[in-house]
C-alpha cells in the first residue's frame, strides 16, 4: 500500500470527526443564542409587567426601607391580601396573611388573620370593626395601616391578589397538590359538584377556589378555611418557584399583570429571588387564635391581648 493511500485511509475519519465537532458546536451555539434570546425576552417582559402594571406604592409604606432590607438580607414582613371585588363594590379583603421571611434562619412563616377579627380600624373616623372591612374603607393603604396598628409591627411590602387571579395562577403553573384534612362535596360558593377527598389531592384553578371558599361544611368554620388558604399559598409558592415552571413564566406574568398589585418593583423582586430563595426550606404556618362573639347582633372574632402579643413577638425582628 502506498504512503498516499495510507494517509487517505487515516485522514477520512479525522475529517468526519471534525465535521461532527463543527455540527455539535453549531448546534450548541444555536441553543445558547436561542436560550439567551428567550431569557432576555422573558426578562424584559417581566420587568415591563412588574414596573408598569403590577407596581403600586402606598402612603403607609416607605419602599426605600424595604429595598434597603433586601440588599442587607434582613427579615421582612409582607402583607398578603386576597381581595374579593364585585360589581359596584369597593371590595373586601377576603383573605389576609402576614408572610414573614427570615433569611438568617432560612425560614418563613405565614400567619393568618381571621377576616372577622374585631380591631380598631386605622384613622380617627372608623372605630372598631371587622379587619377585612379596612379594605372597603381605604383599600390596601388602610389595610396595611390597620394590620400594623393591630399587631404593632412594621410591614415592608404588600401583595394584593384578586381572588379570581388565584384561580388563573394555579392553572398557569399547571395545578397544585395539597393535603386535604377533611372530605366534602362542593355545595357552596361555586356549586360545581367537586368531590374533595381526604388526603393528597390535585387542584386546578376552579377547584382551588372551591377549596379555599368553603366554610360551612368545615367543623372549624373560618379557622378551617384560613388553614386551607395557607396550604394553597404554600403550594403556589413551591410550584411557582420550581424549575419545571420556567417555561410557564409568560402565562404567570399575564396573570400577575391582570390581577395583582404590590409595592415590590422589579429590582426588589430580583433581590428577593437572589437573597431569600432559601427561606422555603423551613415553612411554618400559624392561625391567630381567639373566640367568636356577638356585639349588637354582629358576629366578631375576638383576639385576646396575650394572643396579639404572641403574634407580635412571632413577627418581630429579634424573635
Amino acid at each position: 500500500m502506498s504512503d498516499n493511500r495510507r494517509m487517505d485511509k487515516h485522514s477520512k475519519p479525522k475529517r468526519k470527526l471534525k465535521r461532527w465537532v463543527k455540527v455539535v458546536i453549531a448546534l450548541a451555539a444555536l441553543l445558547f443564542i436561542s436560550t439567551t434570546a428567550y431569557a432576555a425576552s422573558v426578562y424584559m417582559d417581566a420587568k415591563s409587567t412588574i414596573n408598569n402594571q403590577v407596581y403600586q406604592s402606598v402612603d403607609s409604606i416607605d419602599d426605600k426601607v424595604g429595598s434597603g432590607k433586601i440588599s442587607r438580607e434582613e427579615p421582612l414582613n409582607i402583607l398578603l391580601l386576597g381581595v374579593d371585588k364585585r360589581p359596584n363594590d369597593s371590595g373586601r379583603s377576603d383573605a389576609m396573611m402576614v408572610l414573614s421571611l427570615r433569611p438568617e434562619k432560612n425560614a418563613m412563616k405565614i400567619v393568618s388573620i381571621p377576616r372577622d377579627s374585631r380591631v380598631d380600624i386605622a384613622g380617627e373616623d372608623y372605630g372598631y370593626d371587622k379587619i377585612n372591612h379596612a379594605y372597603a374603607y381605604g383599600g390596601v393603604d388602610k389595610s396595611v395601616a390597620t394590620v400594623e396598628d393591630f399587631l404593632n409591627i412594621e410591614l415592608d411590602y404588600y401583595v394584593s391578589m384578586n381572588m379570581q387571579g388565584l384561580s388563573d395562577m394555579v392553572d398557569a403553573i399547571g395545578g397544585i397538590t395539597v393535603n386535604n384534612p377533611i372530605e366534602w362535596h362542593d355545595a357552596g360558593y361555586y356549586k360545581k359538584g367537586y368531590h374533595y377527598e381526604k388526603g393528597k389531592i390535585h387542584l386546578n384553578g376552579p377547584k382551588t377556589m372551591g377549596y379555599v371558599r368553603m366554610r360551612y361544611q368545615d367543623p372549624r368554620g373560618d379557622l378551617g378555611r384560613t388553614l386551607r388558604e395557607r396550604q394553597v399559598i404554600q403550594a403556589v409558592i413551591d410550584k411557582g418557584a420550581s424549575f419545571n415552571s420556567v417555561g410557564k413564566i409568560g402565562d404567570m406574568l399575564d396573570v400577575l399583570g391582570n390581577n395583582m398589585s404590590t409595592n415590590l418593583d422589579f429590582e426588589d423582586m430580583k433581590g428577593l429571588f437572589l437573597n431569600y430563595r432559601n427561606v422555603r426550606k423551613n415553612m411554618e404556618s400559624y392561625q391567630i387564635k381567639g373566640e367568636g362573639t356577638r356585639i349588637d347582633g354582629t358576629f366578631y372574632f375576638q383576639v385576646p391581648e396575650e394572643e396579639v402579643q404572641k403574634v407580635h413577638d412571632m413577627l418581630s425582628k429579634d424573635e
